[in-house]
């Protein structure tokens, strides 16, 4: 086996790597099953709530993964900290991350508020919002825990302990499912809720598994000896504002990527209701299965951060290269899966001997293969941004992932989809060529930065 041919501390670290991301992948992709399951659920209620569902949840994804990154930016720092053993800077890092959490979540829940009439304006029918709106208005009470439980993910995750995320949010995943279908459809006596009750089982599940994971910690005799909470009565303008200098980059440069794709999600609805579902279909499969992945990302933010506190610039390249490796691995075969099944993949959603649903069915799978090939090179650009993120470097990637993600992928897409007649699979074969172009400068980015320092 090729494992065995490998160096002793490569296989050590790739031992180790296993261990933190296996739970923080599972986790990820628990995590994205129910905004998956909500979108299955969402077919079941037909094409147009689908499209305006769809539209909905990436819209509230979109501002969650913006205020994800704001929050990722404890991880480095908590890493590095755990490396050096300095508990005192940990402690006071968890809880100025609760401030953060607060002084992040109230801007964006007043713009979920007035949502409805933004995605009018951003050229979407208007019978499309007024289906959309009453999932965003009850959303708005989901931002604040869904942070939250980011903050004490990051925070555990850093100080090697990520073994009950998996736990908690498989549970909270399955939670979604029965509520989503109890409230969706009408069950057990609840009224028939449509849209509005998948939000509302949606809501309640991000506030559990957010309560679940602080009385985790809590209760653990280890992360005890942290006394992560004691300070959090205290204020520190300037420990905030080192968590926002490199929060703040991280945040910008996951919108930038999850934007490209909530963007292309509108010029989506501008071509028409059935290339938009068919976009959802695609768009949700590929979040489900990315979430490894971002979970090897976040993987690697940790070991570079931690052998960066330890002072072993060598064992931080080392641990970065085998989280590159393996995030490409993993997506190379998710792609050759979902290109060999797609109409299975998208009957889940919809039943494909329908004719009603002939044309959705058919701009899926198109779809459907550009996307699986695009994420092999997704794979290896997700991790190298963890490990850029592991060494603080976070202002460069963000203007790098403009660049790729905006100046590259947006253009290219719109010119393909618009301009050469390709649309919706124009769109996608866009956003191809920007997360190549993201890959290329990521890792020529952390290659130049963990090259020997001069003496």
């Amino acid at each position: 086996m090729v494992y065995l041919t490998l160096s002793k501390p490569i296989q050590t670290e790739i031992r180790a790597f296993i261990r933190l991301t296996v739970p923080l992948a599972a986790a990820q992709v628990a995590q994205a099953a129910t905004g998956f399951v909500d979108t299955v659920m969402m077919g079941w209620l037909g094409q147009e709530t689908l499209a305006a569902g769809g539209l909905a949840a990436a819209t509230f994804s979109t501002l969650l993964v913006s205020g994800v990154g704001i929050v990722t930016g404890i991880s480095p720092l908590i890493a590095e900290s755990h490396g050096a053993g300095n508990f005192h800077r940990i402690r006071q890092l968890t809880c100025q991350g609760f401030w953060l959490v607060v002084l992040v979540s109230l801007p964006v829940m007043v713009l979920l508020a007035q949502m409805g009439s933004v995605l009018t304006l951003l050229g979407q029918k208007p019978e499309i919002a007024v289906i959309a709106k009453p999932y965003l208005d009850v959303m708005i009470w989901a931002y604040l825990p869904a942070l939250t439980f980011t903050l004490l993910k990051s925070v555990v995750s850093s100080l090697s302990h990520p073994q009950p995320i998996m736990g908690i949010v498989v549970t909270g995943t399955c939670f979604n499912a029965i509520g989503n279908y109890v409230l969706g459809f009408g069950k057990l006596g609840f009224p028939t809720l449509g849209l509005t009750g998948l939000a509302l089982s949606t809501m309640v599940t991000h506030w559990g598994m957010a309560i679940a994971l602080l009385l985790y910690m809590l209760w653990h005799r280890k992360l005890k000896d942290y006394r992560l909470f004691a300070e959090l009565r205290q204020f520190h303008p300037k420990i905030l504002r080192e968590l926002m200098a490199i929060g703040l980059p991280i945040g910008v440069a996951f919108t930038l990527e999850v934007g490209l794709f909530t963007t292309t999600t509108y010029l989506m609805g501008v071509l028409g209701t059935e290339v938009l579902a068919a976009h959802q279909i695609v768009f949700q499969t590929i979040v489900v299965v990315f979430m490894v992945p971002l979970g090897l990302s976040f993987a690697n933010t940790i070991r570079v951060g931690q052998w960066i506190g330890q002072g072993d610039r060598e064992a931080a390249k080392r641990a970065a290269y085998v989280g590159m490796v393996l995030g490409g691995l993993f997506m190379t075969l998710m792609a050759i899966a979902l290109s060999l099944s797609p109409k299975l993949i998208i009957g889940l959603y919809l039943n494909v001997n329908d004719p009603r649903n002939a044309a959705v069915v058919s701009l899926a799978a198109s779809m459907l293969i550009v996307a699986a090939f695009a994420q092999i090179l997704d794979g290896v650009q997700t991790s190298a941004a963890g490990a850029l993120r592991g060494l603080k470097d976070t202002r460069v990637p963000m203007l790098l992932s403009f660049i790729a993600f905006w100046g590259v992928g947006l253009a290219s897409g719109y010119l393909i989809g618009f301009r050469l007649g390709l649309g919706g699979v124009g769109l996608w074969l866009g956003q191809s060529l920007g997360i190549a172009a993201a890959a290329g400068v990521f890792i020529r980015r952390f290659r130049y930065l963990i090259r020997p320092v001069k003496p």
